[in-house]
Parts: structure tokens; C-alpha cells; sequence
């Protein structure tokens, strides 16, 4: 993919497609490093399923047989000399804590580093095609901190505010386009 952030829209729909009712996506950028987190609390994988997660050939879902986000994730991160790490409890294997977190590392002196992108389209994109979901985004910069909960904005609109309507979704883009301005 041309951008990390389309990346990351991948791999959270995964989250979204297993169930997840919170989904946590925290960047962490450095002088030379991003780190990139996403975090669910979705039916989580099994040991066999983890083990085959890297084939391009092997998917869980049946509208196409092939699984190549993990895959193309994980080239983007090891050209630039990072690593991309799974790990996953499955849902029959511990019925309270499961779920799966997918961590990433990418140094971004190298030439072969993927821009981030458009992370506010992808933050807007999901929670207007899941908005019953609780998503926790955070972005830590060397002088700056973004962070938006929508957990926090249900608890301040209340339960009448739809999160995908058209007024609330405009001023998610005007907030997190605030923070961003004050690089």
C-alpha cells in the first residue's frame, strides 16, 4: 500500500470483522522510528491460525483466498529494518481476556519507509463505518499528543448522538485537524 494509514485501515476492519468492541490505535513517532499499535478486544486467533497469519495464501475469509495485509504490513516494516509482531488469544481459549494486537516498528530515515498518510480519513473512515464501536486513537510526536476517544464522546453527546452523523463526523476531522496543526 502507498501509505501506512491504509494499512492500518486494513488491519482494524480485521479487528472490526472479529467482533471487537473496543480497538485501540496508538502511534509513537521519534526522530527515527514510528511505532504503531492496534489492539482488540475481538474473538482473537488460534495458535494454528497465528502460525499461518504471514501465508499470503491463507485467509479466514471467504469472499477471496487470499490474505495478503499481514504480509504486504510486514515487508513495509522489515525493508525499513523494523519487525511486525502478532500475538492473539483466542476467544475458546481464555472466554474473558482474548483478542489480538498487532505491533509494528518502522525507521523512517530509511529510503524505503511508507509514509503514514491520511491517518485522520482512516480514523473518520472508521468510526463512520463502525460507529458502535469504542476506538481509542493516540499519536505521540517528539513535542506533541493527539488522542481521541469515542468512548469520551459518547459519555459528552449521550446516547441520542449517532457517531456517524454527518455533524459529528465533521467535527472529528476539525479536531483532530487542530492538533495536527500545531506541529
Amino acid at each position: 500500500m502507498k501509505e501506512l494509514s491504509l494499512n492500518i485501515l486494513d488491519i482494524t476492519m480485521n479487528s472490526v470483522k472479529a467482533g471487537a468492541k473496543n480497538i485501540s490505535i496508538t502511534l509513537t513517532e521519534t526522530n527515527k522510528t514510528l511505532a504503531i499499535i492496534i489492539e482488540d478486544d475481538g474473538c482473537g486467533m488460534t495458535k494454528e491460525q497465528l502460525v499461518r497469519l504471514s501465508d499470503p495464501f491463507f485467509t479466514t475469509r471467504t469472499t477471496r483466498k487470499v490474505g495478503l495485509g499481514i504480509p504486504f504490513y510486514r515487508l513495509a516494516a522489515e525493508q525499513t529494518g523494523g519487525y511486525v509482531e502478532v500475538t492473539s488469544v483466542s476467544e475458546n481459549d481464555n472466554p474473558r481476556n482474548h483478542g489480538t494486537v498487532v505491533t509494528a516498528l518502522f525507521y523512517t530515515n530509511s529510503i524505503d519507509f511508507t509514509p503514514l498518510g491520511d491517518i485522520i480519513s482512516t480514523v473518520i473512515t472508521l468510526i463512520q463505518g463502525s460507529p458502535n464501536i469504542d476506538f481509542y486513537f493516540s499519536h505521540t510526536l517528539i513535542n506533541q499528543h493527539i488522542t481521541l476517544s469515542t468512548k469520551e464522546m459518547r459519555q459528552t453527546l449521550g446516547d441520542d448522538v449517532p457517531l456517524d452523523s454527518y455533524d459529528v463526523l465533521d467535527w472529528i476531522k476539525e479536531y483532530l485537524n487542530e492538533q495536527y496543526n500545531f506541529r
